[in-house]
C-alpha cells in the first residue's frame, strides 16, 4: 500500500510554549500523525487569561477544520456591550459586542485546554520545564532543557510569547525584535463592585485608562484592565511587588473606580503586567526552527494575535503535511504565507494603546466622536467589515485532508 504524501508519522516535533499557538499546532500536526513533545515552563496548564476573539470567514474555517468551533460557541463569554463613561460613570459612548468581542469570544485559558484536552492522549506535554540551549544541525536539532534529559527532534517550533526563549537562542536577543508602542498594559481580578453582567466600562483620563469588565456572569468578581502612557520603563519581569509600585504611582489620584481598583490591587495575587509591544523579525524561520504565534508576529493586544497564531499553525502543519515533512519547502511555503498577514494584523495594534488612553483631553473627545460615529446604526456594518478586514487578508490553500 502506497504511504500517503501528508503522512508525518516519520517526523519528531518540539514545541516550546503551551499557551494557545502550542497547543493549536500541536492539534493540527496530531492530524496528520506527527510525533509531537511540547514544553512548557509552566507547572501546569494556565487558565484565566483575557479573553479573545475570532472574526470573520478565515478564523471560521480554521476553527472548523480544527473541530473546536463548535465547543468554542459552548464556552465562549457571550459579553455584551462595553460603555466608554466620564467620571461619574455617565455613558459618553456605547460600543456594540461584535465591534469588540468579535462573533465569537473566549478565555484564553479555556481555549487553550478545549486544545489540550483533545491533544493530551497523543501528544507528550513537559510541564514545568523549558528549552535551555538548541543545537541545530542537518540530521535533527539537539535540545538540553533546564531539567530533563537532551533529546533530538527533527524540528523546533518556538510558540513560547512575546518573549520568547526560542527566538533568543536562534533568532538573537529581544532588543532587536521588540518594538516598544509607547504603552504599558496590566489586568487583574477585582471585586464586581458595579454589579456588571457580561458588559465592560471604559474611563480614559490623558494618558492612562481603567477599563472594567465582567465577563463570566460571576455576580462578585469583574476585570480591570489598566492602560497607561508612558516612557520605556526598567523594571524586573519577574517581580510582582515592581508592576504593583509602577501601576499605584501612575494611577494615584485617577478618577471613577480608581481608588477602588488600586485597593484591589494590593491584594491581587493574578496581575499581568507588561510593554505594548510587538515583535518583527526579518524572518520566521531558521534551519530546523521556525517560530509561530507571538514569538514571531505577536502583539501585546489589538493585533488579533490569537487569531493570527491558530492560522499560522493551520499554515505551518498544513505546509507540513503538504510537503510530506520537507521541513525546507514547508517552512519556505509557511513564511511566505503568513508573514504578510501577520503584519496586517499588527498594524491594528498599534492603536490599542491611544484607544483606550488618549494623550490629551482633546484627544479623548476626538476619540469618543469618532466611535460614536462608528458605532450608529448607518456605520456599524461598515465598521464591522473593517474590523474583519485584516483577519480575513489571506488566502489558505486547500490542505490535505486528515
Amino acid at each position: 500500500m502506497t504511504k500517503k504524501t501528508h503522512d508525518l508519522s516519520h517526523l519528531t516535533v518540539l514545541i516550546s510554549g503551551a499557551s494557545v499557538a502550542g497547543p493549536a499546532l500541536a492539534l493540527n500536526l496530531m492530524r496528520y500523525g506527527a510525533r509531537v513533545t511540547v514544553v512548557e515552563k509552566a507547572p501546569e496548564l494556565r487558565g484565566g487569561g483575557f479573553a479573545v476573539d475570532f472574526r470573520g470567514h478565515v478564523h471560521r474555517r480554521v476553527l472548523t477544520e480544527m473541530g473546536i468551533w463548535d465547543e468554542i460557541h459552548v464556552r465562549q463569554t457571550h459579553m455584551g456591550r462595553q460603555i466608554v463613561v466620564d467620571a461619574d460613570g455617565a455613558p459618553k459612548v456605547d460600543l456594540p459586542s461584535d465591534m469588540m468581542s468579535g462573533d465569537v469570544e473566549i478565555f484564553r485559558g479555556e481555549l487553550a485546554h478545549i486544545m489540550y484536552e483533545r491533544t493530551r492522549d497523543q501528544v507528550e506535554y513537559v510541564f514545568g520545564d523549558s528549552v535551555a540551549t538548541l543545537t541545530d544541525s542537518p540530521d535533527g536539532v539537539d535540545v538540553t532543557f533546564e531539567k530533563g534529559p537532551a533529546r533530538r527532534f527533527d524540528l523546533v517550533i518556538g510558540a513560547d510569547g512575546l518573549h520568547s526563549r526560542t527566538r533568543s537562542l536562534v533568532f538573537g536577543d529581544e532588543s532587536r525584535h521588540l518594538r516598544f508602542l509607547d504603552h504599558y498594559v496590566a489586568g487583574f481580578e477585582v471585586p464586581n463592585h458595579l454589579g456588571l453582567d457580561r458588559t465592560g466600562r471604559v474611563y480614559s483620563e490623558p494618558g492612562r485608562a481603567i477599563a472594567l469588565g465582567n465577563y463570566d456572569g460571576d455576580p462578585d468578581r469583574a476585570g480591570a484592565l489598566l492602560v497607561f502612557r508612558s516612557e520605556r520603563l526598567s523594571y524586573d519581569r519577574r517581580d510582582p511587588a515592581a508592576h504593583k509600585r509602577i501601576l499605584a504611582e501612575r494611577f494615584a489620584g485617577m478618577g471613577w473606580e480608581g481608588p477602588n481598583v488600586l485597593k484591589a490591587l494590593e491584594a491581587a495575587d493574578d496581575v499581568y503586567f507588561d510593554a505594548i509591544a510587538q515583535i518583527h523579525v526579518d524572518r520566521l524561520t531558521q534551519g530546523r526552527v521556525a517560530l509561530l504565534g507571538d514569538a514571531g508576529y505577536g502583539a501585546t493586544m489589538g493585533g488579533m494575535g490569537t487569531g493570527v497564531a491558530i492560522v499560522g499553525a493551520y499554515v505551518l502543519a498544513g505546509e507540513l503535511a503538504l510537503a510530506g515533512g520537507d521541513h525546507r519547502t514547508a517552512f519556505a511555503a509557511y513564511e511566505a504565507r503568513i508573514a504578510g498577514f501577520a503584519k496586517g494584523c499588527q498594524k491594528t495594534s498599534g492603536n490599542a494603546g491611544p484607544f483606550f488612553a488618549p494623550a490629551t483631553e482633546r484627544r479623548i473627545r476626538s476619540r469618543d466622536r469618532m466611535y460614536r460615529l462608528l458605532a450608529s446604526r448607518p456605520l456599524a456594518a461598515f465598521f464591522k467589515r473593517l474590523t474583519e478586514k485584516s483577519a480575513t487578508n489571506i488566502k489558505l490553500p486547500e490542505y490535505p485532508g486528515a
